[in-house]
């Protein structure tokens, strides 16, 4: 049984707390959150008013059972309110204790590591708070959880690179270089896996897709650090294919690949691949 307001301001201030769950949240930013930079002149009381409604709610949750109870738990503090959780209560405490323990974990065991990161990502469920209208404030915090995913993403596919499952990451790496279609170290990886899958005329083909999104969007060209992939996949260049070496091929401080007899023996190969990549119809849609 679900106890969570349905009226969609409650339902707002409700996820602004938890949020900020054991912190107080001060009237003027709840205020801001729920009417932005209009709020009514009734803001304050209408605000006391949702307070007792979300207390109300929770009288409702069997273990609390009070209004009484409610209060403790939803406490009016000087200047604010403050929403007591206890440890391990919300997703995103169980999401960041998995985090933590995943890079914890990378330092010496990728196995464990992408484990731990992998199940933290399955508490997502779409997006957060998918449910509830934000305000600035709100909008602010899941900018920065977002954020926190994608580099939880990263984290754990360098680690499935490192153990040589490049081959396992292709489906997931298509989907995240179309939902975040700029983002150069998501391509990086995907380039890398269909590289090492046996894919090189496709990875081609990303890097040429970025190459034109950044420019289209952004006025960017890729940084040095595509275009060393980029290069080095052209040339076959031995030294990406190793997984264990994953780490290496992906830094912002990769050295150019080797030029010489290797570049000379392959430059026919590689003209052909990029005319092929352009004649080619993009394998990822917008």
């Amino acid at each position: 049984m679900s106890y969570t307001p349905t009226a969609p301001k409650q339902r707002q201030l409700l996820a602004l707390l938890l949020l900020n769950a054991n912190e107080v949240v001060s009237t003027g930013t709840c205020i801001e959150e729920l009417w932005e930079d209009a709020p009514p002149n009734s803001a304050l009381s209408t605000l006391q008013s949702y307070i007792l409604q979300l207390r109300r709610s929770l009288r409702r949750v069997p273990r609390i059972g009070s209004l009484q109870a409610a209060r403790g738990i939803l406490e009016t503090r000087d200047g604010g309110y403050l929403l007591a959780v206890a440890d391990g209560e919300l997703d995103a405490d169980r999401f960041w204790g998995l985090v933590r323990e995943g890079r914890g974990a990378l330092r010496h065991d990728d196995e464990r590591g992408s484990a731990r990161l992998a199940e933290a990502l399955r508490l997502w469920h779409g997006a957060a708070l998918s449910d509830v209208q934000r305000g600035p404030v709100l909008r602010a915090h899941l900018v920065g959880l977002e954020e926190e995913r994608v580099s939880v993403h990263e984290q754990r596919i360098a680690a499935d690179l490192r153990l040589g499952r490049h081959q396992e990451l292709l489906g997931e790496l298509s989907g995240l270089t179309v939902r975040y279609p700029t983002h150069e170290s998501l391509h990086a990886q995907f380039m890398l896996a269909l590289y090492r899958a046996g894919r090189r005329t496709q990875a081609l083909e990303v890097q040429r897709r970025l190459s034109t999104v950044l420019r289209t969007e952004l006025g960017l060209d890729p940084s040095p650090r595509l275009r060393r992939l980029h290069q080095a996949i052209l040339m076959g260049d031995a030294t990406i294919d190793a997984p264990a070496d994953t780490d290496g091929v992906l830094s912002a401080d990769r050295p150019a690949p080797p030029s010489g007899r290797g570049a000379a023996a392959a430059s026919g190969e590689l003209v052909a691949a990029a005319r092929t990549a352009r004649r080619r119809e993009p394998l990822l849609k917008r």
